[in-house]
């Protein structure tokens, strides 16, 4: 029998999400496009997996990882140190960026090496399918009335 590598899980709570400050309210579009740009490459598919979300909530903004997100829905999802590490990885570059500032930095500080993931330049953008695990609001289908 194959041994298997097990992840360790994280016990997750929604206050372990990261409440960032944004600078000017069109930063929320730039980041929100700046994120479909980082996570998993496929690079045999060209296909890029987006790791992290900005979600804004009550006039709150959070990066969160995508599983945390199947979480606040109240779905299992199994987030893994590691998730956790990429998410902070990424937080830190858009801190790094200039495009957020981090409300409680200490809790970014157990991150990821860069090379677990992928930063796609805007340029090449075109050149790879960007691949979402979660949409944020497509759970509800507007309908639009007509009279």
């Amino acid at each position: 029998m194959a041994d298997q590598i097990v992840e360790a899980q994280v016990h997750w709570t929604p206050d372990m999400m990261i409440e960032v400050i944004l600078g000017e309210p069109d930063d929320f579009l730039k980041v929100r496009e700046t994120l479909t740009r980082i996570g998993v490459a496929s690079r045999k598919e060209k296909k890029l997996y987006q790791s992290a979300h900005i979600l804004h909530k009550q006039g709150r903004y959070y990066i969160t990882h995508f599983k945390e997100l199947f979480a606040l829905d109240g779905k299992r999802a199994n987030l893994t140190v590691n998730d956790v590490q990429r998410r902070n990885r990424i937080v830190k570059l858009l801190f790094d960026w200039g495009l957020v500032d981090v409300v409680k930095p200490d809790m970014i500080t157990d991150i990821a090496p860069l090379n677990q993931i992928k930063v796609l330049p805007y340029r090449d953008k075109s050149e790879w399918i960007l691949e979402q695990k979660y949409n944020i609001g497509s759970k509800k289908k507007r309908t639009e009335e007509t009279e």
